[in-house]
């Protein structure tokens, strides 16, 4: 039977669309700009994402730096109220964050963005909180076992919170497919991922104000990353992300 070159999904003869996480399993027009191609197996272009970030983030620094300063601001004062903070921090810091994912996608369909694109991923807090906890509880286990397991997870369900959000995945199946799609090039996301919390490091050091740069450039680079691997599906023109094709997702 074939399979979702995506996801790995296997299907029935005939599909064109995978019912799991949205792959188009035939070429479709798309209204993406021209970026990296990732071939079955290759080398992730690690520079030119890095570069397409870059790129984005110069198309709105002014959001993009006063978001970033609002983000830092809430993970400060969280920690300042101990475990109740932290709880605070657990529910709202993946939607919160998904405001970079938001506006990132908007820059690359070529459209302009505004403030308010930042908070969408507050209308999505309930499966990325699931996807949150229980990704949180994996890593956890595996990490505490075998520290290796732990890893793997760790890397693996890194677009499972944008899969959410752009393909309305449900929390496992969103876990399951970033998961399938990062396994064959696991070593490949590995150095990505250490790449920008690299980048992060750095930005962290003049008194954290590297960030304000680093933070957005890299969570943009993530972004087309997802976009050159499973293109966008929704469209981000509106206050809420619309399913270009309204046979994806599970929701």
């Amino acid at each position: 039977m074939p399979q979702c070159p995506q996801c790995g999904l296997e299907l029935d003869p005939g599909r064109e669309t995978c019912p799991q996480c949205g792959g188009q399993l035939k070429p479709a027009p798309s209204s993406q700009p021209e970026g990296p191609s990732l071939s079955p197996g290759g080398a992730l272009p690690i520079g030119d994402y890095l570069k397409q970030g870059w790129e984005l983030f110069k198309r709105y620094p002014g959001g993009f730096v006063g978001f970033t300063i609002l983000f830092l601001f809430v993970q400060v004062v969280g920690h300042r109220f101990g475990s109740i903070g932290g709880l605070i921090g657990l529910i709202i810091n993946t939607p919160l964050a998904m405001g970079y994912f938001v506006v990132s996608a908007r820059l690359l369909q070529g459209q302009t963005p505004v403030s308010r694109d930042f908070f969408v991923g507050f209308q999505f807090i309930l499966p990325l909180l699931l996807m949150t906890l229980v990704s949180l509880v994996f890593v956890i286990i595996g990490l505490l076992l075998l520290l290796a397991p732990g890893i793997y997870l760790l890397v693996g369900y890194l677009f499972a919170s944008i899969l959410i959000m752009d393909r309305r995945l449900d929390f496992w199946p969103a876990l399951e497919t970033s998961r399938r799609t990062i396994h064959p090039r696991w070593f490949s996301f590995f150095g990505f991922f250490l790449v920008i919390i690299l980048i992060n490091l750095v930005g962290a050091l003049p008194l954290g104000l590297g960030l304000l740069v680093t933070l957005p450039v890299t969570t943009c680079s993530w972004t087309v990353a997802y976009a050159d691997i499973f293109g966008l599906a929704s469209d981000y023109s509106g206050s809420v992300p619309r399913l270009k094709d309204q046979g994806i997702g599970n929701r």
